[in-house]
């Protein structure tokens, strides 16, 4: 997992003592540096012990939505490898569900136009639409986009077998000693294989690329360029209505310029 974008490069000690006590079992005495961003869990650091180092998930143990997208992390983990950082290992307490990955020293990478890294960008997509349905995510369906397509022949049409990776954004793609790894798997899914290109897409344009370019780069996927053109256009659709609705609901800069990329792109497929 992720170790750039640190709030400090010194150790810091903010930690909950229940979860330094259950830490010690798997690394021995700690000290923690906390990630920049939560990446939805109630601790998300890089721990180091005299017995290992490994980027923690955290969550309290109290069952939702929140737990549940840790347990989906943990469960989809053994299938990822060579593509995500390695789960080492997990540990449950009453009052804590703990996830151990694999430290991967690196940066973020950039979606800007003329970005060296967007070939290995497509490419881990690219290799993530072509893993076989692992099992645990036979009951992921993707439902988030559904509730904005135009109708049930619309919705039908972001069906699928593939796995996906929802959050696509450039905070989620690290880039370390050569390699492109995808990390913060917190709410993997079942659907069309178009989403995650696609995902990728909005991105790009919110990056400042055309949606012809963006469209271009998506091209390096097969599950883009093996897509139906009019299921594309489905999702077009429904993420510019998603992006909206989030944008006036929650009002926060950075959706108003995913709304703005999202509709942007719709407006070029002619599915706005």
């Amino acid at each position: 997992m992720p170790a750039p974008e640190l709030r400090s490069r010194t150790m810091q000690t903010t930690i909950d003592p229940a979860l330094r006590d259950f830490l010690r079992q798997y690394l021995g005495d700690v000290e923690v540096r906390l990630a920049e961003r939560g990446f939805s869990s109630d601790f998300a650091g890089i721990a180091e012990g005299t017995e290992g180092r490994a980027f923690v998930k955290a969550m309290r143990n109290r069952e939702g939505g929140r737990l549940a997208s840790l347990r989906r992390e943990e469960g989809i983990a053994p299938y990822l490898r060579g593509i995500a950082p390695d789960l080492l290992w997990s540990a449950e307490s009453e009052d804590w569900l703990v996830l151990g990955f694999e430290v991967v020293d690196g940066r973020t990478a950039s979606f800007a136009p003329g970005s060296a890294d967007l070939p290995e960008v497509v490419a881990a997509l690219d290799s993530v639409s072509r893993l076989p349905l692992p099992t645990v995510a036979q009951d992921w369906y993707e439902t988030r986009w559904s509730r904005f397509t135009h109708d049930e022949e619309a919705a039908a049409l972001l069906r699928g077998d593939s796995l996906l990776h929802t959050d696509v954004n450039p905070s989620n793609f690290l880039v370390a000693n050569a390699r492109t790894w995808m990390v913060d798997w917190a709410w993997p899914t079942r659907g069309a294989g178009l989403i995650a290109p696609a995902c990728l897409v909005v991105q790009l344009v919110s990056a400042g690329h055309s949606a012809a370019a963006a469209e271009a780069w998506a091209e390096g996927c097969a599950a883009w360029r093996d897509a139906d053109p009019h299921a594309v256009d489905a999702f077009a659709a429904a993420t510019a209505r998603m992006h909206r609705f989030l944008a006036e609901r929650r009002g926060e800069a950075w959706l108003c310029a995913m709304a703005a990329a999202a509709e942007s792109w719709a407006a070029h497929r002619g599915a706005a």
